[in-house]
């Protein structure tokens, strides 16, 4: 069984700076993709990017286009997000998921199957 474990999250001022961690752990691990959701209070859980386990491909919601960067260590097999330029509108509990499958689209939530408890990042104005 694969177990997804994020760190990283906190409390910081608007346009600071947060990197959160997502660490996997399983004899079998090896996904297609991985990814980054959050849910704000009272909110759907939405996408805010993602990574393909080979090659270079990654995406972003727009909203943190040109301010986050999602990478990955696969000796590790440690997915990361670097969270710059950070707003009060960034304020969630971020989620990271792997697929086990390929899908072509990779912001959907039901293309995961893994999933972490989550982080609380809190962006103060």
């Amino acid at each position: 069984q694969v177990q997804l474990v994020e760190s990283g999250g906190g409390l910081v001022q608007a346009g600071g700076s947060l990197r959160l961690s997502c660490a996997a752990s399983g004899r079998t691990f090896n996904p297609y993709a991985m990814c980054w959701f959050r849910q704000a209070f009272g909110k759907e859980r939405e996408f805010v990017a993602a990574i393909r386990w080979s090659g270079s491909s990654t995406y972003y919601a727009d909203s943190v286009k040109g301010r986050f960067t999602i990478s990955r260590d696969n000796a590790k097999n440690t997915m990361y997000i670097q969270m710059n330029s950070l707003k009060p509108e960034d304020t969630a509990v971020y989620y990271c998921a792997a697929e086990k499958s390929y899908s072509s689209n990779l912001r959907y939530l039901t293309n995961y199957d893994y999933w972490g408890q989550g982080t609380q990042v809190t962006v103060s104005s």
